[in-house]
């Protein structure tokens, strides 16, 4: 399901490929019985809960509404959102402009200028939805189930489903086999991606993690699922010991706990952040 600001009307295209092989020329495709109906259209029955790619800006459709779906930003203001360990947004390094949501390039260090920010609700189960932008080199992540109880100096401990210019930034090379690259669970699991689903520095991208009431946790970049894994599992109580994450007991096992986007010190751009609790 896909909304957009899009012309209603447009044409219809036959699509002429490049021929990169000199031994493909003169191959040819043929079309025919090539028709349109225009007039007494009825709508295709909707099965209702079937999720919603939007190019709009922090806007929800009515299905979405119905479906329980809410915006965790929206694109005005900072409500629903504070410093991580603080009590208000920050002054500095968080910028809000034209329904985007920035935090400000800086040294590049994790969480020690502006800060990370957190939502102040809590959430269990759930399916949470954006869109992100970085800059060559960038680095920054989104956290989940933040419980904000470690105290610790540094980015507050969580789930993180990775922001990363794989590259141009070296943590790509960091960690196990590939797990600090683009949408992987840091530090525990790679993300099975292929580039050409990935789009490059300076253009939108859609993270989404769906969590579900059982514990089963999923990764997605522009609607492929790339991440799969359970929580509380043997599988992912033996990732968590090898990896940093091993000095907090019961580490990404809390039953419930905040979003938290992340201060790296690098410039990235987020939208149309939209959660939905699941049952």
């Amino acid at each position: 399901y896909f909304m957009d600001d899009m012309d209603a009307r447009g044409f219809i295209g036959l699509q002429v490929h490049s021929i990169q092989k000199k031994e493909d020329e003169g191959r040819k495709t043929y079309f025919r019985n090539v028709r349109i109906q225009t007039e007494n259209l009825k709508p295709t029955p909707f099965k209702g809960n079937v999720f919603v790619v939007s190019t709009l800006k922090n806007e929800l459709s009515d299905l979405e509404k119905k479906n329980g779906w809410k915006l965790l930003f929206d694109g005005k203001t900072s409500k629903g959102w504070k410093g991580a360990y603080k009590e208000t947004f920050p002054e500095k390094g968080w910028n809000i402009n034209d329904g985007i949501l920035t935090i400000q390039k800086s040294d590049g260090s994790e969480s020690t200028n502006f800060g990370d920010i957190v939502t102040t609700e809590k959430f269990s189960a759930f399916d949470l939805a954006f869109d992100f932008k970085i800059t060559e080199g960038a680095n920054s992540g989104v956290k989940y189930f933040v419980t904000l109880s470690e105290g610790n100096k540094g980015s507050a401990i969580g789930l993180e489903y990775q922001i990363l210019d794989d590259a141009n930034h070296p943590d790509a090379k960091q960690g196990i086999n590939g797990n600090r690259t683009l949408a992987s669970l840091y530090d525990l699991i790679k993300a099975d991606k292929q580039p050409r689903f990935v789009r490059k520095p300076g253009e939108w991208n859609q993270g989404r993690v769906v969590v579900y009431p059982d514990n089963r946790v999923e990764h997605y970049i522009n609607g492929v699922k790339v991440v799969e894994y359970v929580r509380g599992s043997k599988e992912y109580r033996d990732l968590v010991a090898i990896s940093k994450y091993k000095v907090w007991e019961n580490f990404g096992e809390a039953a419930e706990g905040h979003i938290l986007l992340q201060d790296h010190g690098d410039e990235v751009h987020y939208k149309n952040i939209k959660i939905k609790s699941l049952k």
